[in-house]
């Protein structure tokens, strides 16, 4: 007798990613879609992904979708969730959209408590138009626009906009979690599924960041990149809760 161990969830379409190999961005659309089809919301979801590596979520996701102008997805994933109440509504957004283009929206969408949901892929670069410098970018690191790397008196420190957002009245649920492992796989799709429970139960504003290899950007090879998360990136950006005060 034959048993099923995999299967590729009704939400996830038969396409080949474009994404380079070992990105993070798969695993993560694949998690997605398996906590749509889980928690049965994958026909009222509506997910709103705007410019950069991001970009293409139509061609994986198969949910409806609402693309949105560079950094601006909070402000169209409000204006949807406010006409369309009864939806599942999130954001599918990079460092450099959500902490550079973008903070401004996703602060006050933060601070107002809108009832959606922002999955944060941090892989600390612009990584469609070309691996410069984003606000997430760790000190000394190599990038198209620092090639002596990340100057803290030039630059400033990283940003860790995950903490800032926490500060936020309106925000309730924010964890950050990474896809270099199976066990961090395994809590970034518990964290998901979280963040859209809190959608659903209309506590307020939630966001999963998750920390996402990046070889190509970062010059490494795919097993170097899911081991720099756990040596490098995770001692500026540690993986845990960082608001909770949904009581789920």
């Amino acid at each position: 007798m034959s048993k099923v161990i995999y299967k590729r969830p009704r939400y996830l379409k038969p396409n080949i990613f474009h994404y380079c190999p070992g990105c993070g961005h798969s695993i993560i659309h694949r998690l997605i879609a398996e906590v749509l089809e889980e928690l049965d919301i994958g026909e009222k979801a509506i997910c709103v992904p705007p410019a950069g590596c991001a970009v293409l979520a139509y061609n994986y996701i198969d949910v409806d979708m609402g693309e949105a102008p560079h950094g601006r997805a909070a402000a169209v994933a409000t204006g949807i969730k406010r006409m369309l109440p009864d939806r599942v509504v999130f954001t599918y957004q990079g460092d450099g959209d959500i902490a550079a283009i973008g903070t401004a929206e996703i602060i006050h969408a933060a601070n107002r408590g809108e009832r959606i949901t922002a999955i944060f892929v941090n892989n600390g670069v612009y990584g469609m138009t070309g691996g410069q410098m984003a606000p997430t970018t760790l000190p000394g690191q190599i990038s198209t626009t620092t090639p002596s790397g990340r100057d803290l008196r030039r630059d400033g420190p990283p940003l860790d906009l995950s903490e800032m957002l926490a500060i936020a009245r309106g925000s309730v649920y924010i964890e950050r979690t990474a896809v270099n492992s199976p066990k961090n796989i395994r809590n970034t799709k518990r964290a998901v599924e979280k963040a859209f429970k809190v959608q659903l139960a209309d506590l307020g504003f939630s966001l999963v960041e998750i920390l996402s290899q990046c070889p190509t950007n970062w010059k490494m090879t795919p097993q170097d990149s899911l081991k720099h998360i756990d040596n490098v990136v995770t001692k500026f950006y540690p993986l845990k809760v960082i608001k909770d005060e949904t009581g789920l």
